[in-house]
């Protein structure tokens, strides 16, 4: 991902920040010709986590992709409290129109999962993949689907292809990062002034080693504050590309080429480590799954537009794939 100065990088940062199994089945909520979207419930020990199961009509038995937000407050639509885009909706949408069903959820601490957020301080990275593995898990037990695939979407990503392991048939990331956090970090803090590489990279350093640091200057401390730091050093432990190596199911990389956040390298980085892993470069297509001409500032208006359709290309790849591992 890319940032233009800290601040930014602190709230990507503090965004990414034994449990029993129960499906709770209400009224439809949206219903079309082409689907109908049910609420679910995934019960945990800190709390209930939200997701949306949708169904193509007249659905009996078939494949279902279990969807995986990105980083921030992002919820399982692709939205967050100031940008609108639909993108993660119109994508299960999508996949509705070709019969195949999805599930999209709500990660806990955002949106109607809120609640499920524990303590800062004792939030770790593999919580998040300990609820992508349940929701699997709830998938699997669910007899009206031959076959469960994961997507992840940016730090879905990762998170997905760690969760994958556990039960999945295949596995989609969609402008996933191909290199740890800790080296991301760096990499945009280097074009920040040299104060700021001077006292942000020892830290960096020593959260790798999995030690945390004690004295923070306050010009970072929103970033690196000693209560989320535990979390950070979770999070760099994942390698993506020792991560997607360990996959022994189906693998696709999708990556647009307008993508201000996370770049094409990323992408064969991911495809290169997974020697089954098939890649597919979507001319034109940004961060959030739209198709954009422009400058930088047309870009970022994408992410405000939820009428802007989703790539047809990415569709295209993503259900051909599923169909493929359904098979």
């Amino acid at each position: 991902m890319k940032f233009s100065n800290p601040t930014l990088l602190k709230a990507a940062v503090v965004a990414l920040l034994p449990i029993l199994i129960n499906l709770s089945a209400f009224a439809s909520t949206n219903s079309d010709s082409a689907f109908n979207e049910t609420p679910v419930v995934l019960h945990t020990a800190t709390g209930d986590l939200f997701g949306t199961l949708m169904l193509p009509a007249n659905f009996s038995k078939g494949p279902v992709a279990l969807i995986i937000g990105g980083s921030g407050p992002t919820d399982r639509n692709g939205n967050n409290p100031v940008m609108k885009n639909e993108s993660l909706r119109m994508l299960a949408q999508g996949l509705a129109t070709h019969a195949i069903a999805s599930l999209r959820y709500d990660k806990r601490g955002i949106a109607e999962s809120k609640a499920a957020m524990k303590g800062e301080a004792n939030l770790r990275f593999e919580d998040y993949i300990k609820d992508a593995q349940d929701w699997i898990d709830l998938l699997k037990k669910d007899k009206r689907f031959t076959k469960v695939v994961v997507i992840g979407h940016s730090e879905g990503s990762l998170i997905g292809m760690v969760a994958a392991r556990q039960g999945a048939d295949g596995y989609v990331s969609i402008a996933g990062a191909g290199r740890s956090a800790d080296v991301l970090l760096k990499e945009q803090l280097a074009s920040q002034p040299q104060n700021i590489k001077d006292i942000s990279f020892p830290i960096i350093d020593s959260l790798v080693q999995g030690k945390t640091v004690t004295n923070v200057d306050p010009m970072l401390y929103s970033l690196f504050r000693p209560d989320v730091q535990p979390y950070i050093i979770s999070w760099f432990r994942y390698d993506p590309q020792a991560e997607i190596k360990k996959l022994a199911i189906p693998v696709l990389v999708v990556q647009g080429t307008n993508d201000i956040q996370v770049s094409t390298q990323d992408a064969q980085l991911l495809a290169k480590a997974n020697p089954h892993a098939q890649l597919v470069l979507i001319d034109g297509m940004n961060h959030i799954l739209k198709n954009v001409e422009g400058d930088r500032s047309a870009n970022v208006a994408t992410y405000s537009n939820p009428s802007l359709p989703i790539s047809d290309k990415l569709l295209s790849a993503i259900v051909k794939f599923i169909e493929q591992a359904a098979r």
